[in-house]
């Protein structure tokens, strides 16, 4: 069965929206100053992968003259995002969203930003892509992005092991990412540094600690779980079967505690510049 698309929930992504967000601010506070700076003209930003824009925004907050383009294929996110965020900023910039595929979507003029917060997990052989994008970088310009690196974790592979048993394969053989997904940092640094970049790849696993009932399934459902979700859309009890299923798996691998769920994550982050 060919790989689902899934169709995404803002609201229920946005849920965790706080823990979501820190990755990507911890990235920002990595990338260097743009090539290009005002007042002599306005940097040239891209967002791969936006989702509702929430995260873009803050772009805009860090480089209020830009001209900040998110590029997102779900039109659900990108309706969130033109209501919630599109516009003038408050530096003279502004903030617009767009439809793109980020599997075939290529600089169409140079760049001084291109970035990507927890979205390349979902397109592979994305490391192949790195040569158009650095190539559509100003000299000086940067490569920033953030996956999740936790597909080994216990909310993966439960969600995998389910959905190979012999009662799920049948309609979801194929649907879900694998442990691959992602490359460990060392692979991206390989990737990276002979395009021409000086690059910074690094890890950082944050404990998240849920609150309410059922976090760790509440969270997964903004995400990971969604190409379950789509796939089962058209049949109602099979998807709340297959949820009750992995419901008991998860919390037997995340025991709530006094003060809430702890949930490990792993994330990886790169940040390129181009040099020449």
């Amino acid at each position: 069965m060919p790989a689902a698309v899934p169709a995404w929930d803002p609201a229920q992504y946005l849920r965790h929206v706080g823990h979501r967000a820190r990755p990507f601010a911890d990235l920002l506070a990595r990338v260097p100053d743009l090539p290009t700076q005002p007042p002599a003209d306005r940097p040239r930003i891209a967002d791969l992968g936006c989702g509702p824009g929430n995260v873009t925004a803050l772009l805009a907050a860090r480089w209020p003259t830009a001209l900040i383009t998110g590029y997102d294929n779900s039109p659900e996110m990108l309706d969130k995002a033109h209501v919630d965020h599109e516009g003038p900023t408050s530096g003279g910039g502004r903030l617009d969203f767009g439809h793109a595929d980020v599997r075939t979507w290529t600089p169409g003029e140079p760049f001084d930003l291109i970035v990507s917060n927890a979205t390349l997990q979902w397109v592979p052989g994305h490391a192949e892509r790195f040569a158009d994008w650095t190539a559509g970088l100003k000299p000086g310009g940067t490569l920033a992005f953030q996956v999740p690196g936790n597909f080994d974790a216990p909310s993966h592979r439960l969600m995998r092991e389910l959905a190979a048993s012999p009662r799920w394969r049948d309609r979801l053989d194929g649907i879900l990412r694998h442990a691959d997904a992602v490359l460990d940092p060392g692979a991206y640094l390989e990737r990276l540094t002979p395009l021409g970049c000086a690059a910074d790849v690094w890890e950082t696993t944050y404990i998240h600690l849920l609150q309410g009932e059922d976090p760790v399934l509440d969270w997964v459902k903004g995400t990971g779980l969604r190409p379950v979700l789509t796939a089962l859309a058209d049949e109602p009890e099979a998807r709340e079967a297959f949820v009750a299923e992995y419901r008991a798996a998860l919390c037997e691998a995340y025991p709530a505690g006094p003060h809430g769920t702890p949930f490990p994550f792993r994330r990886v982050f790169a940040v390129a510049r181009r040099q020449d």
